[in-house]
């Protein structure tokens, strides 16, 4: 019975080992970030390159490799299918590379973009889209290496040619040449300074009366230009004074000034009260005009006012004055 015991156990502790070792399992292999698939496709190699391979972006690891196999859609190219963080900016410019870590020789898949879209690339893991995969440095140069090397067969072909034994002899021959020209050259040079020496002492003897008149001529050409100069300093001279602080340009200006705000004050102030002057005159013109004609109408009102005129004989209201008692 004890023997059981023991076993159960053991066969718990086994088993709950166990439970534990695939939960560490589990909780290292847990990844939570969210990827979305695109696919990359080619004519060239992809040697090198394995799936669960490294995705990166301008050097930082975003994704995975997911699968390598033919392009169903064009015949021939090879079709990569690679896993990205959806954080990734990805646009419609971005392009991929196959890269090489190091002398070890494992591909990785380079991601860049050179800014030329700011349209993001939907992502579609029903149908992925399709980043363009560039050749690399490596491709290029096998591309260009059968070039390279024919343009080194063909320098080295006119090397051999221009080395030739023909052409040595026509090299030898043309240094000869030029030796003999050199050794004529010299010869008339000798001849030159003989020549000079004999005929041309009286040119020489006349130079220095015709330096004499080149320096009495710059002589007067310097003074000229230094009395030119002493008019432009007083011209220059003037027109500081004339510019300068309580100078005459600065007095005419304060005086346009006074001359404005006299005139602003003049509008202002002094203009509407001649106006006011001009109607009270005005007014008192024709006050005095009716004056006069009432006057010419009826000059009686200077003596007896401006009351009403008693009727006459003949007017309704007229009545006959009483006569006078006669005296005794």
């Amino acid at each position: 019975m004890e023997n059981k015991a023991h076993a159960l156990a053991a066969g718990v502790f086994v088993l709950g080992l166990i439970a534990a070792l695939v939960a560490l399992v589990v909780w290292l292999t847990h990844d939570s970030t969210v990827r979305n698939i695109y696919e990359l496709s080619t004519r060239d190699a992809v040697s090198g390159l394995q799936p669960q391979a490294m995705v990166r972006y301008r050097g930082i690891a975003v994704g995975k490799v997911v699968s390598i196999d033919f392009d169903p859609k064009v015949k021939g190219n090879v079709r990569v299918r690679i896993s990205v963080d959806e954080r990734v900016p990805l646009t419609t410019s971005t392009f991929a590379s196959l890269s090489y870590q190091g002398v070890t020789g494992l591909a990785f898949i380079a991601l860049d973009d050179k800014g030329e879209s700011q349209v993001a690339l939907k992502p579609d893991n029903g149908n992925p889209p399709r980043i363009p995969l560039k050749p690399s440095l490596l491709a290029q140069l096998q591309d260009r290496g059968e070039a390279i090397l024919n343009q080194v067969e063909e320098v080295t072909h006119r090397a051999n040619t221009l080395l030739s034994d023909d052409n040595q002899k026509r090299f030898a021959s043309a240094l000869e040449n030029i030796s003999e020209a050199a050794a004529g050259a010299n010869q008339l040079t000798r001849s030159l300074d003989n020549t000079v020496k004999t005929g041309l002492n009286p040119t020489l003897a006349a130079l220095p009366a015709m330096v004499d008149r080149t320096k009495d001529t710059m002589g007067t050409v310097k003074k000229a230009a230094s009395d030119v100069s002493r008019v432009a300093n007083n011209f220059n001279t003037t027109v500081g004074r004339l510019n300068a602080k309580d100078g005459p340009v600065e007095r005419l200006g304060d005086g346009t000034k006074a001359l404005s705000q006299a005139v602003e004050a003049f509008n202002g102030a002094t203009l509407p009260r001649l106006n006011r002057v001009a109607d009270d005159t005005s007014h008192a013109v024709r006050r005095l005009g009716r004056t006069a004609d009432n006057i010419n109408d009826n000059p009686q009102s200077l003596l007896f006012g401006n009351g009403g005129v008693a009727p006459g004989p003949g007017e309704p209201g007229f009545s006959a004055p009483t006569a006078a008692p006669a005296r005794p």
